[in-house]
């Protein structure tokens, strides 16, 4: 009798095991499809660099799981989805919707096609995503909402089935998603100064730089009264002028700040360089400044 109960108990034992070794398997093997993103928020961060063309070109991709690649095409729709955003700014900021990412504005991207196909023998797909950032704020960030849905029978990884597709933009001075902090050194009303410099991109060749050594603040009118455009032309020349209501006047009579951009190289180093002269106004008092603004880029 006892001899049967353990028999039985061995044959028990197998069948969980054969279950068990089934289910493993069918894990193993299983092509699910997810949106290839980071596990932050199921972001994705496309940088786009500002060449003043109207549109540029960005991808939105997938994968898929599984121990070998699928035996056929696997497609997922592709739909624009408001929530994700929602749940990212709520639990960021909670209610404080002034710190609240948006979502891009449609007229600034067009999505080529609402499917993503992962052809057989192969791991991942993606579809073309046309990008216009010009005119993009380099002080709000931008996401398009996405997310995948089933229209052929295919199983979608239940945790990867949104993204939040980030547009981030630089130019060759400056990037928004590297927060580039130039060193700057120089005089103010003759007395020497010297501080770290946050430039913005706007344009494929203009930047935003706070003013002199005034104090930089991040709300929209500080920056108005502060900032103000370094513009770059064809021959490295720089052209100043406000951002918002300050008062600036480019000074070209400075032959060691000679309003200009260069590339310097030295001991296999590159590093950005501009030299400007200018006087501006706030609240009534007039500052001249000469100054040296660098960063080095590799």
């Amino acid at each position: 009798m006892k001899q049967s109960y353990i028999t039985i108990f061995a044959l028990g034992t197998v069948f969980v095991s054969c279950n068990d070794n089934a289910v493993f398997e069918k894990e193993m093997y299983k092509n699910e499809v997810a949106l290839i993103s980071s596990d932050y928020h199921n972001t994705f961060q496309e940088i786009v660099h500002l060449t003043g063309e109207e549109e540029i070109i960005g991808y939105v991709a997938a994968s898929t799981g599984g121990t070998h690649a699928p035996e056929k095409d696997l497609v997922v729709g592709l739909i624009e989805d408001p929530e994700p955003l929602a749940e990212y700014n709520w639990s960021l900021y909670d209610a404080d919707e002034r710190l609240y990412a948006k979502l891009l504005h449609k007229d600034k991207y067009e999505i080529m096609d609402d499917k993503i196909r992962i052809k057989a023998g192969e791991r991942t797909g993606r579809t073309m995503i046309k990008l216009r950032p010009d005119g993009l704020s380099p002080d709000s960030t931008y996401f398009i909402g996405l997310r995948a849905t089933d229209i052929s029978g295919v199983e979608i990884n239940p945790k990867k089935s949104t993204m939040l597709y980030q547009v981030l933009i630089k130019n060759d001075y400056a990037s928004q998603a590297d927060n580039s902090f130039y060193t700057m050194t120089g005089l103010v009303n003759e007395m020497a100064t010297a501080a770290n410099k946050q430039l913005f991109p706007l344009t494929h060749n203009s930047v935003r730089m706070i003013a002199g050594n005034e104090t930089y603040q991040s709300t929209e009118a500080s920056i108005a009264k502060t900032a103000i455009i370094l513009e770059v032309d064809e021959e490295n020349r720089v052209s100043i002028k406000p951002y918002g209501n300050i008062q600036v006047t480019q000074l070209n009579n400075d032959p060691m700040y000679p309003n200009i951009f260069r590339v310097e190289e030295a001991f296999g180093r590159r590093t950005n360089v501009f030299l400007l002269s200018y006087e501006y106004t706030i609240d009534g008092a007039t500052k001249i400044m000469k100054e040296r603004v660098e960063l080095q880029i590799r």
